[in-house]
């Protein structure tokens, strides 16, 4: 075991629901792969709207350190408002708080979200290339000759929901690797149906840019880029993949990824934010 963290505890902190499975797949994934790992004393699953419910199970925690990591998108609303609240690491209505919490002898660090942090774009890039090159068709298409889509769930309620994904697509132009990147939403303009309306290319690469391959990439989007509902429930049903790869729509040939939460490279975005938070109080 690493010692740096020989004395600490990791708890990945997912969303939750108790409408789908799939949804938790992603904290459970990446912790089965850090308790491989060996570097943390403790390493626990939890979640706002599942159990185990974090709020119950940090007073179980006995480590002399907690990394509580946010297996969240985005800057939102329960990320960093309603959960650290909850949790005392600040207070209702409070702009400015820290993310560091003493608790007796106890310190714990709450973690900037996953989504947010520059090495994700490593792990949204590794999601597009591994799609294209698993495709069974003849050929991978040049990326000179591709677009590039990131879709994002979305929220006119909180200004900060698109944040990462517009950055993502700011970094990804910046390589001049696609012959253009855009990003489109769930519940914000450029809605993800509208992906015909600009897209140039013959080639196109969706990534799904979420935690978890739940109803929202698996469904929801698949229809939406132009996909029968029947069709995808089918294979749904069936346990084959919502996209057929590639699938040719509106004239082109479209390349349709796994969430990049579901990424093996995820796991070293965890570990990145945990040794972010080693540093707040050094």
């Amino acid at each position: 075991m690493s010692s740096e963290l020989s004395d600490a505890a990791l708890v990945l902190l997912g969303h939750g629901t108790t409408l789908n499975d799939d949804s938790a797949a992603p904290v459970y994934q990446h912790a089965a792969e850090f308790r491989k790992r060996a570097i943390f004393a403790d390493v626990r699953e939890a979640f706002w709207k599942q159990d185990p419910l974090v709020t119950d199970l940090l007073p179980g925690i006995s480590a002399h350190r907690v990394f509580i990591v946010p297996l969240f998108i985005s800057e939102g609303y329960f990320g960093e408002d309603i959960i650290p609240t909850r949790l005392g690491f600040r207070s209702a209505g409070e702009t400015k708080w820290s993310r560091l919490l003493w608790r007796g002898e106890q310190m714990l660090y709450y973690g900037k979200p996953d989504g947010t942090h520059a090495s994700m774009t490593n792990v949204l890039l590794g999601r597009a290339h591994e799609v294209i090159e698993e495709s069974r068709i003849p050929f991978v298409p040049k990326l000179k000759e591709t677009t590039l889509i990131i879709a994002g769930h979305g929220t006119e309620k909180n200004e900060n929901s698109r944040m990462a994904i517009d950055q993502q697509v700011e970094r990804i132009c910046r390589m001049q690797s696609f012959a253009a990147v855009h990003a489109v939403f769930l519940e914000e303009e450029p809605r993800i149906a509208h992906w015909p309306e600009f897209v140039q290319t013959k080639n196109v690469v969706v990534v799904p840019f979420f935690i978890s391959d739940g109803l929202h990439t698996q469904e929801d989007i698949p229809v939406l880029l132009g996909e029968q509902e029947r069709v995808v429930r089918q294979r749904r049903q069936s346990g084959q993949p919502a996209w057929k790869n590639p699938t040719e729509k509106h004239g082109k040939l479209l390349w349709y990824a796994r969430s990049v939460g579901t990424a093996p490279q995820f796991a070293e975005v965890i570990l990145a934010r945990v040794r972010e938070a080693t540093e707040w109080n050094s």
